[in-house]
């Protein structure tokens, strides 16, 4: 059991535990005994949001890491992606993100990848733990030229621009594109706007003037309303919103009509079935994502692979089943013929190739799928219980299955983080659906409800 990493790292409140600059410079220490296998001098990779707290943390990590005899290649504020490019292609021991996503500012977050730019396994994050709560490296203390070295690597903007345009079809460009950018006054700010500008497109720029306390503010990813207003005010071709560490994108076509990650996995699947890049014809997606996603996919002769929710589960099923294309409703897309976590920028290039190259709007684009009618009741329960135990609710859900047949299904499953029962159901009649959802509802609550 973990006592710090969560699905994607360790993250909270900045300045409270476990988020504090004593335990970062703890984490520091215990990444660098890990990655530090050989005679050679050895490299971290560190790079950040644009929290206001990223400061304080990133000094601690430093500390840590060169208290250990490993050096650090500082990068700055860079999309999480592109730490993870700059990590591999640097050839660096690891790279480490300071970053808490698409939370508020308050919060950060440090998690951590392998040379190959990959993110930890589970059993590295166990590693580190114990090597923190057990003290056994404490004692260790290199000394006169053993301690570690900082050095600021001035062009991992540049690095990382050159390798996203690299992504886009050379034959191609946007010249004649009206886009709507949103960076969420996060990590690609200088970024993304760079790569479409470059490419030809006339860019119109919102969250791009971060000051420590404004990321994810009102804007990016989880705000698509900012872009969509702006795609009709300038009459774009369409917009994209990104979140603070730029790993997930939503887009929102030329009508202002959001356009999700389920979405772009059948726009995206269905482009690279017709060119037979699409390996084993299968997209891998969460339990989240919407049935639509399957009838589309499967109309365009592919398949998809569900997993658990979280973008690492995505990665780990794609690399043992060597699936190429995978991502999550939420806009999370892994392209492993590019990159090797969630790219935002990287996918809203995919998308723009597509557009590009069939002249074809991103509405009409989306029309491959046709989303499912989808219902979510969530239920407060006084504890956690396998609800396939209890004979009346079981025999409820069974039944409700038997009707739903293959155009539908139920995914009943307990929060994460909070203590609620979340039952979520899709059929082609939303009235009937959402009419089910509650019977099994007030069913659970008379038998597990809290209150």
């Amino acid at each position: 059991m973990k006592k710090l990493f969560g699905t994607d790292g360790v993250r909270g409140v900045a300045n409270v535990y476990p988020m504090t600059s004593e335990m970062a410079m703890q984490l520091g220490r215990a990444a660098a005994y890990i990655f530090k296998n050989s005679l050679r001098r050895h490299r971290i990779v560190i790079g950040k949001d644009t929290r206001l707290s990223g400061y304080m943390i990133e000094n601690a990590l430093m500390a840590g890491i060169c208290s250990m005899g490993v050096d650090v290649l500082q990068v700055g504020p860079l999309p999480t992606p592109g730490i993870a490019y700059i990590t591999s292609s640097m050839r660096a021991d690891a790279g480490v993100v300071i970053s808490a996503s698409h939370n508020p500012f308050q919060d950060n977050g440090i998690k951590f990848f392998f040379k190959d730019g990959f993110k930890l396994p589970d059993a590295m994050e166990l590693k580190m733990e114990e090597l923190i709560f057990s003290q056994k490296i404490d004692s260790l203390r290199p000394i006169a030229t053993e301690v570690g070295k900082a050095y600021r690597i001035e062009d991992a903007i540049g690095r990382y621009v050159v390798f996203l345009k690299s992504t886009f079809p050379k034959e191609l460009d946007l010249s004649g594109m009206k886009i709507v950018l949103d960076c969420a006054n996060g990590a690609a700010y200088k970024v993304a706007p760079a790569v479409l500008s470059e490419l030809g497109a006339e860019v119109i720029k919102f969250g791009v003037q971060p000051n420590g306390t404004n990321i994810n503010d009102g804007c990016g990813s989880l705000h698509p309303e900012v872009i969509s207003e702006a795609v009709k005010e300038h009459r774009a071709d369409l917009g994209i919103a990104l979140d603070g560490d730029a790993d997930r994108v939503i887009f929102v076509d030329e009508f202002g009509n959001e356009v999700d990650g389920d979405h772009i996995m059948a726009i995206c699947a269905s482009d690279m079935l017709k060119q037979n890049m699409l390996r084993k014809s299968t997209v891998v997606a969460t339990v989240m994502s919407n049935m639509g996603l399957d009838i589309a996919v499967k109309k365009a002769g592919g398949k998809v692979v569900k997993t658990a929710v979280g973008d690492r589960y995505v990665v780990e099923e794609m690399r043992r089943g060597g699936y190429n294309l995978g991502g999550e409703q939420s806009g999370h897309m892994i392209f492993l013929d590019h990159n090797t976590t969630g790219d935002g920028m990287l996918t809203a290039l995919q998308v723009l190739a597509i557009m590009r190259r069939t002249g074809k709007t991103l509405s009409e684009l989306a029309q491959v799928m046709t989303p499912l009618p989808q219902v979510l009741v969530n239920v407060r329960v006084a504890e956690r219980q396998d609800i396939m135990t209890i004979p009346e609710i079981a025999a409820l859900v069974n039944d409700v299955e038997a009707k739903l047949g293959d155009e539908g299904r139920i995914l009943i499953r307990y929060s994460g983080t909070e203590p609620l029962l979340r039952i979520m159901m899709e059929g082609q009649d939303k009235y009937q659906i959402t009419s089910w959802a509650k019977e099994i509802a007030a069913l659970v609550e008379n038998k597990l409800g809290g209150h």
